[in-house]
């Protein structure tokens, strides 16, 4: 038995009252505040352990948000869009393929981009894909001015840690909070869960799910940090004319650091950001936090110190930038809402009728097609006032891999402020909000959604074009598996 101290009962003051409380401004979080301004609320409390918003992005170094389009069409927009749109005009602070050139089959175009990660489809024929790199200082200083553009309808409150919600029998009534100024609570209609690893919801009784499975992306955490006075360019000019150096460096650097590291590029030539993955990690759990942080940190400088030695024409001068001032979370606690979804989703192109994102994505069983994320998945069981957007969305160990990026967290994120301010101005609850009317409002936030009418058919011609993506030869391993006329569906974890 773990020894416990009894807490004394004492009141808190209720520092605020709204009608949405969104508890993280990360990804989700940021885009539900906004979302939610632009959808007609006008009494939103945004709180955020941190003095800044954008989570991973801004803070853990994201540094580069994949998969935003399938063959020409641009499926990932929104408030993801507008991100790289505001940024387009600082220098620097954007490098990717433009909109009008995804889906190019242009060899020159192709080559050119093949030396940024992930620029360039995957599959034959290889194809210019929206994948953008971002400095995430110039985003920090543009999702301040996004809030501040809706300060009549949005109160920030930075430095401020959700820690325990506010229940009244299975409802949620508010959220007490932990900062500077002490214990305090916020009270409103409709708390959404942005923390990404389910802060708020595992304290209420709704059902989820602890780690994924140990053998996936989602189960490391990482430290990124960032290396000055490179060459990137030179780089991979070393790796093309030298495969099997290349193909030993990544190896080594695994070995001298004692985990997986990579670098990777960013929006400037000299400059790169080295991701990592420490696996079988849980970042809910003290102990696993800190030895992410200090065992990336202990390992710095022989990291560097090898790459200088080892590749002596790209990074002869280069020193450690600067190192992400949070640490990179992966997956933790994820939700089992009303609706779970796994690899048959994208095995099947599944239809929802509460489609609320349609968004290509990193899957290779559907090629990255579009696959459509319904309102369930954020929406919790048994629990009421409620919504759970971000990395922490339902689905199942399998499928979580492809969902808990960037674009999905802020297409969640996006739903959940609409679908919160339909459900305030209408008087009714978010488990009986008008869908239809959440989904007409993001089509008019630059949100495709299938089926819809305010969608440019061209959409789902794409689509239907392409097989949704069904052609490959993972997808019809998966759907045998999933008709039991194949192996089981477990051994694909890896994809």
């Amino acid at each position: 038995m773990k020894e416990t101290y009894l807490e004394p009962a004492g009141r808190l003051e209720v520092y605020e009252r709204c009608d949405i409380l969104v508890v993280g401004s990360g990804a989700a979080g940021h885009s539900a505040a906004v979302a939610a301004a632009r959808a007609g609320c006008k009494n939103i409390v945004l709180m955020e352990r941190y003095g800044y918003s954008g989570g991973d992005v801004t803070g853990g170094y994201v540094i580069m948000v994949p998969d935003l389009s399938w063959y020409e069409k641009s499926f990932v927009r929104g408030l993801q869009e507008e991100w790289f749109t505001r940024l387009g005009s600082i220098p620097q602070a954007v490098r990717a393929p433009g909109l009008a050139d995804i889906g190019s089959q242009d060899p020159v175009l192709v080559d050119a981009w093949s030396a940024i990660h992930d620029c360039v489809s995957r599959s034959e024929p290889k194809r210019l894909v929206r994948a953008v790199y971002f400095e995430p200082n110039q985003l920090k200083i543009e999702m301040d001015k996004m809030l501040r553009e809706h300060e009549q309808a949005i109160r920030v409150l930075y430095h401020c840690w959700g820690a325990k919600p506010i229940l009244e029998g299975d409802t949620v009534r508010g959220v007490i909070f932990e900062s500077k100024e002490g214990r305090k609570a916020v009270l409103a209609k409709v708390v959404i869960d942005a923390t990404g690893d389910g802060d708020i919801f595992a304290q209420t009784g709704t059902p989820y799910s602890s780690l994924a499975d140990g053998g996936t992306r989602s189960s490391t955490t990482a430290l990124v940090w960032r290396i000055g006075g490179i060459n990137w360019d030179q780089f991979e000019q070393w790796k093309r004319t030298r495969p099997q150096a290349a193909a030993a460096l990544r190896e080594r650097l695994s070995a001298v650091a004692g985990f997986r590291c990579l670098p990777l590029p960013t929006n400037q030539n000299d400059m790169c950001w080295v991701n990592n993955w420490h696996p079988a990690m849980d970042c809910t759990r003290i102990a696993d936090q800190t030895k992410t942080e200090m065992d990336t940190r202990a390992t710095m400088r022989q990291v560097l110190a090898y790459l200088k030695e080892a590749v002596p024409m790209a990074f002869r001068d280069a020193f450690l930038y600067d190192i992400a001032p949070q640490l990179g979370t992966r997956c933790s606690r994820r939700l089992k809402g009303e609706y779970v979804m796994t690899a048959n989703d994208f095995a099947f192109a599944t239809k929802h009728d509460d489609v609320i994102a349609w968004h290509s994505t990193i899957c290779q069983i559907n090629d990255c097609g579009p696959v459509e994320i319904p309102y369930r998945c954020i929406l919790p069981q048994k629990v009421e006032g409620l919504l759970c957007p971000g990395r922490h969305l339902s689905a199942d160990d399998v499928a979580i891999d492809w969902l808990n990026l960037i674009p999905q967290c802020v297409g969640t994120g996006q739903a959940a402020g609409v679908a919160a301010a339909v459900a305030v101005a209408d008087g009714t609850t978010v488990r009986e909000v008008d869908i239809r009317k959440v989904q007409d409002i993001l089509c008019g936030q630059d949100v495709p959604l299938p089926r819809n009418a305010k969608t440019d058919p061209s959409y789902t011609a794409c689509c239907e074009a392409h097989e949704y993506g069904l052609y490959t030869d993972l997808a019809k391993q998966a759907r045998a598996a999933a008709e039991g006329k194949g192996e089981d569906l477990n051994q694909y974890r890896q994809w």
